[in-house]
Parts: C-alpha cells; structure tokens; sequence
C-alpha cells in the first residue's frame, strides 16, 4: 500500500477542479442550448465536457488520490475469493429456510400471545 500523500490541495489544484466542473457544465449548457442541433452532435459534446473533465480533475492532487484509490480497490478487489455457483445455492436455501422457519415461529407466537391476551381480557 502506498503511502497517503497529504491531504492539502493549493490553489492551483482548486483551480483545476473548478476548471474541470466548468469544462463539464459547459458541455451539459450546450447540450441544451442548441435543442435544434443533431443529438448525433449534443451528446458527444456532453461526453467530451465530461471527459475533458475528468482528465483535467485527475491532474489534481484530490485526483492522483482518487486515481490511486481506484487502483488500490482494484488490486483488492482480485484478491476476493468469489464463492462457486454451487456454495451460492447451498447458502441461498440455508438462508431461505431459516426466514420460512422464523416465519413460521413468528407466526405462532403471534397467534399464542393472541390467545393469552384474549384469554386475560374476555375479547376477541
């Protein structure tokens, strides 16, 4: 694991960030302030804003942290040993019996505190 890198940003990262967010802002704006044009030209647009965006974010110090988060959760995220179809179904019919059974015990103990509190009070 790496080491953390510090948590302060300069006003250059702030910068990028609010570069980023207006790059991705001005992509969204012409999308809809061009209605007439081809969606065939709006949506790369809107695409390109959110690309360039997140290129221009990720050369942040919040991004490069981002960026080695992301690969950090990949290199876990191989390391999780997946259970086999067969596992799944054994698990999946234990934990569907054992909510018909509490079902099941619920439902009878509903049914004899029921009983008691008619019993005690003479309604029902």
């Amino acid at each position: 694991m790496e080491a953390k890198q510090s948590g302060s940003s300069s006003l250059l990262d702030t910068m990028k960030l609010m570069l980023a967010l207006g790059v991705v802002v001005g992509g969204i704006f012409a999308y809809y302030y061009f209605p007439n044009a081809s969606v065939l030209l709006r949506v790369p647009a809107v695409l390109a804003g959110l690309g360039i965006g997140l290129a221009i974010a990720a050369t942040s110090s919040q991004g490069r942290q981002f960026t080695d988060f992301m690969r950090g959760a990949r290199v876990e995220l191989r390391k999780v040993v997946w259970p086999k179809r067969e596992e799944t179904l054994q698990t999946t019919l234990i934990v569907l019996l054992f909510a018909i059974t509490m079902g099941v015990f619920f439902w009878m103990l509903d049914l004899g505190l029921g009983w008691v509190v008619r019993l005690i009070t003479g309604r029902g």
